[in-house]
């Protein structure tokens, strides 16, 4: 990252020494201006209107032109000689509740890197915000102009982000704030119903950039020579279909969508039984009806007995001898 300003952060009677970098950045699909007809790069140059020559931009210099036409030209030393105070210093004026700020008003964001070999200061001031849920109301001098801006605190650093000043927001004055028909309740209450069944963080797969990868898609497909399937329209309302119903059915859509994108829940695994040996096959279900004569169904038929109150057969013990037996013997 590139250092964009170097100065301090005036907090009361405490100077905190900053540098601030870009805190963020647009990806973006880029595109050359070429020729339609043959397909040569198109090129912009500085021109001096002077001599006809071209100027490297080293020697480009900002002039400011008066009501009378005459340019002043001002250099890089003319602007650090800027009678300035916030062209050095980031101005704390005061402090405001974080959800205080319009968004309208945000422009850009800076992260506040301390410079100084002691950083208690910038801690302090960063802390005491966390906890108090303010932001600093600030004013710095950058990119050329004096901004209004907030201090506000985010993943351990500050961070600064520019405002437009209130006279550079539009008003919007458009006719059908003049003449709008309120909604009725049930309309209201079905419209809630909706934000409610929404709120909520967005889904990972609907934070991406589908424009670039269509662009991607679009591109491959040129230059191939592969004709791009285009994607389903969007369902719109029935004809005749009345706000209340669309919003009845955007409900419902609403509140499917979301159970059909939760996980389904895990099965939990049956555990073995203490009995049986590692690798070994278990037993087969009994089937319906008198178990087979076997040990293992003589085991079942047993513990089905006893579990059922009724008592356990007696023990084998061997059958007395018959006098045929006696006599065979005797023999």
């Amino acid at each position: 990252m590139q250092t964009v300003w170097k100065g301090v952060i005036s907090f009361g009677l405490v100077s905190i020494p900053v540098q601030l970098f870009a805190a963020t950045e647009e990806h973006s699909v880029t595109f050359r201006q070429i020729h339609a007809s043959d397909g040569g790069q198109i090129r912009y140059r500085r021109v001096c209107t002077l001599d006809d020559e071209e100027v490297s931009y080293g020697d480009i210099a900002r002039g400011y032109e008066l009501p009378d036409g005459q340019v002043v030209m001002l250099t890089d030393e003319d602007f650090a000689q800027l009678p300035l105070v916030t062209s050095r210093a980031i101005e704390v004026l005061g402090f405001a509740d974080a959800d205080s700020v319009d968004p309208v008003r945000l422009s850009r964001s800076y992260y506040c890197d301390p410079t100084g070999s002691d950083t208690k200061g910038y801690v302090l001031l960063r802390d005491a915000l966390r906890r108090t849920g303010k932001v600093a109301l600030v004013k710095v001098a950058l990119r050329g102009r004096e901004s209004p801006a907030v201090l506000h605190p985010r993943d351990g650093v500050l961070v600064l982000h520019l405002l437009l000043w209130q006279d550079e927001v539009r008003q919007p004055r458009f006719k059908f704030l003049q003449d709008q028909t309120p909604p009725r309740a049930r309309e209201l209450e079905a419209a809630e119903a909706y934000i409610h069944t929404l709120t909520d963080m967005p889904e990972p797969h609907d934070m991406v950039d589908r424009y670039q990868a269509a662009l991607r898609e679009l591109v491959e497909a040129k230059v191939t020579g592969r004709r791009l399937e285009q994607p389903p329209a969007l369902a719109a309302a029935g004809q005749g279909e009345s706000l209340m119903e669309a919003l009845r059915r955007s409900v419902e859509q609403a509140r499917q969508d979301r159970a059909d994108t939760r996980p389904a829940p895990r099965k939990r695994a049956a555990k073995p039984a203490a009995s049986r040996q590692a690798g070994a096959k278990p037993p087969a279900k009994p089937a319906a009806g008198p178990p087979p004569a076997t040990a293992t169904g003589a085991t079942t038929k047993s513990l089905s007995r006893s579990s059922s109150g009724k008592k356990p057969p007696a023990k084998n013990t061997p059958a007395k001898r018959t006098s045929a037996e006696k006599s065979a013997k005797n023999r």
